[in-house]
């Protein structure tokens, strides 16, 4: 049924009919005179799951919905995320870039979790790095020209909803969306705008294992396939069995959300994304480097069903997902983004061939390895080979399955491979072949044959940290008073106007600031969302009205507000 192979001379962008100029975000793009139909986008995001569904070929899987969108869509069998964590990972999905490069691979910074920032955060957290210095809790400051790529598409004429989760690592600034909670939703949208909405189903996680686990199960705990490096046991097996259902689950309200959109008459004028944040949950998949952590489901369905039953095999990164959204949007990627688009117009003239990956502090464990990934071999480097490969977090050690794993190891009832997931100390380099390895369990590092690839991997991977500017080398206590001097959180400066004939323009004194405005009679402004507005031409005023601005840099405490009175 799927053994249509895309090409990589594949023209995407066919899809894109006439409508809006095509436009630019980047410093050194023209924008161009064709003309493209702005769709509309609908990203359904998951967490902590691997492939583990039907249309990937999972038996046990019951993912009817998911499997359908599979069928009528493209299936990507090569997507995979830049960390096997969710704040990481989601920080490079809104920004492009990786987060070794921003300051965001460690997790986690803070409580910056969903909706309006309460700018609260701990100074001490008992977390002290490997130079002894004190880790309190942040919100990253990155990049002073990195911006969440929805501000762009704000600009662009979208309307931006996320529902709910953001865990960027740092605040999502006011200008990322017009909503952002629980109820943001395409359908508040003013008539006639496109949409770009996001909706992050949470009942996948790890930890709905231990909260659902007295919940009936879907799934026959002896449906699924237990990997080489998991025992034949059963409490391994109701662990699994749940985390299916889980996911079971998750696909019901997949398809709740797709109802919605043909209740409204969209599903044929949406592209719609489908993926997961980051691998599976359990253990040796969630935080790991190998395939079970970074590898990911993901598929895409266009309007009217186009590219049907199609499978795609190239390369994608999560560092690839904004410029990718601002490609179908008709708007082309600032130079500062690290990933490429794989659709629309902006489609990268040559496909990804090596997916990059870091794991960093996991809690409250330190750790630096870095990875890089092609279609046959998989290249690990370990900056600290003498620290345990076993992390033993307190938040995973809920799992029931977790504790069993470890009395099994403690009576020495794991076989070789099992116990890999326990080693006290590291090699400095791994390779697997993961086409004959799938399971990265036999690493090929020290064997002659495979010096020649070694290398080449090795040089590969220290170029792309050169080239991002991996900030792993850091100790985090360095980096956090680095982006908060004296661990204080920068504010960013109070926006000042400047009247321009009758129209009047915002000003913001702090280096990569945005600023947001809402136009009012009373002179009260609203603190929500949808009131706000992205600055981005002079504005005029009517007699009577006030102009109301705010300004925020990531990382930054959102400025007081200023206010003007025509």
């Amino acid at each position: 049924m799927r053994n249509q192979l895309i090409k990589n001379t594949y023209h995407w962008s066919l899809f894109l009919l006439g409508g809006i100029a095509l436009h630019s975000c980047g410093a050194n793009q023209n924008s161009q005179e064709k003309h493209y139909e702005q769709p509309n986008i609908l990203w359904i995001t998951c967490e902590d799951i691997s492939p583990n569904l039907g249309c990937y070929g999972d038996s046990a899987a019951k993912t009817p919905v998911i499997d359908q969108l599979a069928a009528e869509g493209v299936l990507f069998t090569n997507a995979f995320a830049t960390v096997g964590v969710c704040a990481p990972s989601r920080s490079s999905i809104i920004t492009g870039m990786y987060p070794v490069s921003l300051g965001t691979h460690n997790m986690r910074t803070g409580k910056d979790i969903t909706g309006i920032s309460k700018g609260n955060y701990n100074k001490e957290t008992g977390i002290v790095d490997p130079k002894g210095n004190s880790v309190p809790q942040y919100s990253a400051v990155i990049p002073s020209q990195v911006k969440c790529f929805t501000e762009y598409l704000r600009k662009a004429g979208y309307y931006c909803t996320n529902n709910a989760k953001t865990d960027y690592q740092f605040a999502a600034p006011i200008t990322a969306w017009d909503e952002n909670d629980t109820q943001a939703h395409w359908r508040n949208r003013p008539k006639g705008k496109p949409f770009f909405s996001v909706f992050n189903l949470n009942v996948s996680h790890e930890s709905q294992i231990w909260k659902k686990k007295n919940d009936s199960l879907r799934i026959d705990p002896k449906a699924p396939t237990l990997p080489p490096y998991f025992p034949e046991d059963s409490i391994v097996r109701k662990d699994m069995a749940c985390n299916y259902s889980n996911i079971s689950e998750m696909d019901q309200q997949v398809g709740e959300i797709l109802q919605q959109l043909k209740e409204d008459g969209l599903l044929d004028k949406t592209i719609v994304f489908f993926y997961s944040d980051h691998g599976g949950p359990l253990p040796r998949g969630k935080r790991a480097i190998y395939d079970s952590g970074l590898k990911v489901p993901m598929v895409i369905r266009f309007p009217k069903q186009k590219h049907r039953g199609v499978v795609n095999r190239e390369m994608v990164s999560f560092v690839d997902l904004a410029p990718t959204v601002l490609s179908l949007a008709g708007v082309g990627a600032p130079d500062y983004m690290q990933g490429q688009a794989f659709l629309g117009p902006y489609k990268a003239k040559e496909p990804r061939t090596e997916i990059y990956g870091s794991k960093d502090r996991m809690d409250e464990f330190y750790d630096m390895v870095r990875s890089v990934r092609d279609t046959q071999y998989l290249y690990v480097k370990n900056f600290h080979p003498e620290w345990s490969y076993y992390k033993d977090i307190k938040y995973r050690r809920q799992l029931d399955m977790m504790n069993r794993l470890l009395d099994l190891k403690a009576k020495g009832e794991l076989n070789k491979e099992q116990k890999l997931f326990f080693r006290t100390s590291k090699p400095t380099e791994e390779l697997y072949d993961v086409k004959a390895d799938p399971f990265q369990l036999n690493n090929l590092a020290q064997d002659p044959n495979y010096k020649a690839i070694m290398d080449k991997m090795s040089v590969k991977l220290d170029i792309w940290q050169k080239a991002v500017g991996d900030k792993g080398y850091i100790p985090e206590g360095e980096l956090v008073r680095q982006m908060w001097p004296n661990l204080d959180q920068p504010v960013t400066a109070k926006p000042t106007f400047e009247k321009l004939g009758d129209a009047y323009e915002i000003h913001c004194a702090t280096k990569g600031a945005s600023v947001a405005y809402q136009i009012t009679r009373d002179g009260k402004s609203k603190n929500t969302w949808k009131h706000w507005q992205v600055y981005q031409k002079p504005i005029q005023l009517k007699a009577g009205e006030y102009l109301h601005a705010v300004a925020i840099r990531i990382g930054y405490k959102q400025s007081v507000e200023n206010k003007i009175r025509k």
